[in-house]
């Protein structure tokens, strides 16, 4: 089965695999003592820490090695925010972060700090207008700003917000773990932090940068290893790995990125032509390395639900990633989506891993029509309609996601030009899903009202929506 969701982990990388079955007899014992073994398991702690070190354009003392990339990222927010105290209560964040960076945000504001998620265009990059005033509002103590976004493969400019950042005397914590792999992050970012599953190491290291001269104060008890940043027994084998892994990523990266951009490029052109209403999400920019990553893309397709269609995709031998959380378990959609304005249903994320090929892909363009039509054809409810108040109105009431634009494109094949339609919905994600259904389809969207002035005793939203063509 081909695995397109390399975006989520990376199989181990062939020298990886050979580095960890050599450390794992030389490298077994503690490195922080002092008899022979333990001076070997020593070395070879330091060299893969320098190595990483070189590949991130780091100093060796300036990273320590964490259990995952989501545990980096926990202690270099809620260390840098404890570090900086003096400064004030205040994070900026992009509203597109990982949700490991938004989770200790949550917890940040729990314990009475203010946090402020800085908006994004329509691709997910930062609007820098808006981070930099965000940036010098008054106590502002620390700023996130991932290097690549993990669901659409936009890039950020890393290096104009970092030199924001600087001027504002604000530090900058990025989160490279998408972008790691592929090239070194630039500016005068304050911490970085990374995962080596994502390169094509083992599970289990994650990487904490926090540069010479930072404040930063550990959130966790105090513990003499790994600097006193990250407590309990470093794993030497799998750090051993991860080294040889980052640096094999890196001197295969510019042919895999020569060789897999015109497969995204192939995908983005060829998906929406062979299925309709389909939306291809992030930077339009496919084949420029400045704007987004080499290997990932993200399409949503209207009228589907992702995990559904994830399901057909996966029968016909194909592993890819939904990039919507909108299923009848949740009522919460992708932050990432939402935030871009984007329909968060049916959202496919394809990400090629190296050994991708053409034929692989073609195969997969062959797939996805019937596929998304076996889904579709699942979910056609019909829902109740009647009139009130000059409009159509579809009552969709307790439906979940993706009902509600179902029942309102079915609607609008028998609506005049210039007629209105009152969607009424108690679910919250469409909110969200209507207005993009709307951009998508150029149609005008009015905005809402209560559902009981279109249905009486109704408890919900009716959203309005303008037939203009």
């Amino acid at each position: 089965m081909p695995n397109f969701d390399v975006a989520s982990t990376v199989p181990l990388h062939p020298l990886a695999r050979q580095a960890l079955q050599a450390a794992l007899d030389e490298g077994w014992a503690d490195p922080a003592r002092l008899y022979r073994d333990a001076r070997q398991a020593r070395l070879l702690l330091d060299s893969a820490r320098e190595s990483i070190a070189a590949d991130l354009g780091v100093r060796a003392d300036e990273l320590s090695f964490t259990a995952s990339g989501t545990q980096a990222n926990h202690l270099a927010v809620l260390g840098l925010l404890a570090g900086n105290h003096r400064k004030g209560r205040h994070l900026v964040h992009s509203a597109v972060e990982h949700s490991s960076v938004l989770h200790a945000a949550e917890r940040f504001q729990a314990d009475g700090g203010a946090v402020t998620a800085a908006p994004v265009d329509s691709s997910g990059r930062i609007l820098l207008d808006s981070f930099e005033a965000a940036l010098r509002s008054p106590g502002t103590a620390l700023a996130c700003l991932q290097s690549a976004n993990h669901e659409v493969g936009t890039v950020q400019p890393v290096l104009a917000a970092a030199e924001l950042a600087a001027e504002a005397h604000v530090p900058l914590f990025v989160d490279a773990a998408q972008s790691a792999a592929w090239g070194r992050v630039e500016g005068p970012f304050s911490a970085l932090a990374a995962s080596a599953h994502k390169w094509g190491g083992p599970a289990g290291v994650g990487v904490l940068v926090v540069r010479k001269g930072v404040r930063y104060r550990s959130p966790l008890p105090a513990d003499e290893r790994e600097g006193g940043r990250v407590p309990g027994y470093v794993n030497v084998p799998a750090i051993v790995a991860a080294a040889v892994a980052l640096r094999a990523a890196r001197q295969e990266a510019a042919e895999a990125d020569a060789r897999l951009r015109p497969l995204v490029e192939l995908l983005h052109e060829r998906v929406p032509a062979l299925v309709p209403d389909v939306s291809v999400l992030g930077d339009p920019a496919v084949g420029d390395p400045a704007r987004r990553l080499p290997h990932l893309l993200t399409f949503s397709c209207l009228y589907v639900d992702g995990e559904s269609l994830l399901g057909a995709l996966d029968r016909a031998g194909f592993a890819v990633s939904s990039g919507s959380s909108c299923t009848s378990s949740t009522l919460t959609p992708s932050h990432v989506l939402a935030a871009m304005g984007a329909l968060t249903e049916g959202n496919i994320r394809v990400s090629l891993g190296r050994e991708a090929t053409t034929a692989q892909v073609e195969e997969f363009l062959a797939v996805l029509p019937p596929a998304v039509a076996e889904v579709r054809a699942r979910l056609a409810p019909t829902a109740p309609r009647s009139a009130a108040q000059g409009a159509i109105v579809v009552d969709v009431l307790g439906q979940m996601c993706p009902v509600p634009v179902i029942e309102l494109a079915k609607t609008f094949e028998g609506v005049p030009v210039g007629g209105l339609v009152a969607v009424l919905s108690d679910d919250e994600v469409a909110a969200i899903d209507v207005p993009a259904w709307c951009h998508m389809q150029h149609q005008a969207y009015e905005g809402t009202a209560p559902a009981s002035q279109y249905l009486a005793g109704a408890e919900g939203t009716a959203y309005l929506v303008r037939r203009l063509s």
